[in-house]
């Protein structure tokens, strides 16, 4: 049965929530094992609540995904009430009714139940993996051993504040030229399927011979109109195809090393995927997580399939006993990356290095993403400038030749 109690710490700070127990006595004695005092115990069995709390009671078919954003405030906030001397479960409890995001108040809820009847931190977020990720529940769990709880979850709000930033930027470069393209082709569609055949309709009501443009500009208009829905059709199954393909080994791989050879694109999604790897290795370190377990992890960080593998290779090399920097894939780790690495790792601070290579690299993306959009503004201007500019040309040509075109 479930049993809600209410106790103090040895701080003397008022705590409650609810354990699973089979008798009071049992109820009693795993509250003492974690040290409360002053326990009291609500004999009635608590019944699950629908919805919210129960997590089991509703069904969402959407559920709201947790980004880097929920977790960078879930872990700031859990780190402050427990430097401040607050109790894992009432904090669990506070910040599931505080937190914006419904899924991860789901979680919590479970988390706290969880971590009430004596299931670390650790264990209780790992069985919500979609929610807490490997990376967090490692980190916890090595924190928990050392008794740095408070300290380590705020180095995990910097980790992932510096994730969300270095992610946005990624974004934005590859989703500004994509926008522009997407609502230019909109505009230009717009055109050639609903204005160009207004004119057509004049001109051809005219009579006489139109100028070579215009008739092409018409051309393209009808073809447009007569195969529309092929065209749709087309595109969406490129679309579906390509999404296909994605999620298999080898296309993601032929995509992944697409996305590295397209020019300054190319180089910013590299060096982000440096910059993630080098934060989450050196959060993970610091915390005290074994290299191999941290490889293994931060590897998983870095959204590209071919440096993934690469840094496998790297875990395996490291296992048969050789050094972490020159177990570096150099197609991939620049010489910097390495020398940099090779320092820290030979005066003891590799964390702190891996940390200042991750500040390097964000800034590198930053400028990179700040120079694409500088070089793409004007030159998609230009494309799109003279895209609708020829349309205009092409539908007003005939005017000049109106008087002409009037009189036969």
């Amino acid at each position: 049965m479930k049993v809600k109690y209410v106790a103090r710490d040895k701080f003397g700070i008022k705590k409650s929530g609810v354990i699973e127990a089979s008798t009071i006595e049992e109820a009693e004695s795993i509250l003492k094992n974690q040290g409360l005092i002053d326990i009291q115990i609500n004999v009635k069995t608590v019944k699950e609540k629908s919805g919210k709390e129960a997590g089991s009671g509703g069904i969402t078919l959407f559920k709201k995904k947790v980004k880097d954003e929920d977790l960078a405030l879930f872990t700031r906030q859990l780190g402050a009430m427990i430097g401040a001397g607050v109790g894992i479960v009432q904090a669990l409890e506070i910040l599931a009714e505080q937190l914006p995001n419904p899924t991860m108040k789901e979680a919590l809820l479970k988390v706290r139940n969880d971590v009430s009847t004596g299931t670390s931190l650790a264990k209780a977020m790992a069985k919500h993996p979609k929610v807490f990720p490997t990376f967090l529940v490692n980190l916890i769990a090595s924190a928990e051993e050392s008794g740095k709880l408070d300290e380590t979850l705020k180095r995990a709000t910097i980790y992932y504040e510096k994730l969300a930033s270095i992610k946005g930027k990624i974004k934005s470069a590859a989703w500004y030229p994509t926008a522009v393209l997407v609502i230019a082709t909109l505009i230009v569609l717009g055109l050639l399927t609903f204005v160009v055949p207004t004119f057509a309709e004049i001109y051809s009501s005219m009579g006489g011979e139109l100028p070579f443009l215009t008739q092409v500009l018409i051309n393209i208009s009808n073809n447009l109109k007569a195969n529309i829905l092929f065209i749709i059709g087309f595109i969406v199954f490129l679309v579906i195809l390509n999404r296909l393909i994605y999620r298999t080994y080898q296309g993601k791989k032929f995509y992944h090393s697409l996305f590295l050879k397209i020019p300054l694109i190319g180089e910013i999604l590299h060096k982000g995927a440096l910059a993630k790897f080098a934060r989450t290795f050196a959060t993970l370190t610091s915390a005290g997580v074994p290299i191999l377990r941290a490889i293994e992890i931060a590897s998983a960080t870095v959204g590209n399939i071919l440096i993934e593998e690469s840094l496998q290779k790297t875990r395996a090399e490291i296992e048969k006993g050789r050094p972490f920097n020159q177990s570096l894939d150099k197609k991939y780790f620049p010489p910097m990356f390495i020398a940099m690495a090779s320092v820290g790792e030979n005066s003891g601070r590799l964390d702190e290095m891996l940390d200042t290579i991750a500040s390097f690299y964000e800034e590198e993306v930053d400028r990179k993403v700040d120079a694409l959009i500088s070089t793409l503004e004007p030159l998609m201007m230009v494309v799109i400038g003279g895209i609708v500019g020829f349309i205009l040309i092409a539908l007003y040509l005939p005017i000049f030749k109106m008087g002409e075109l009037i009189t036969k």
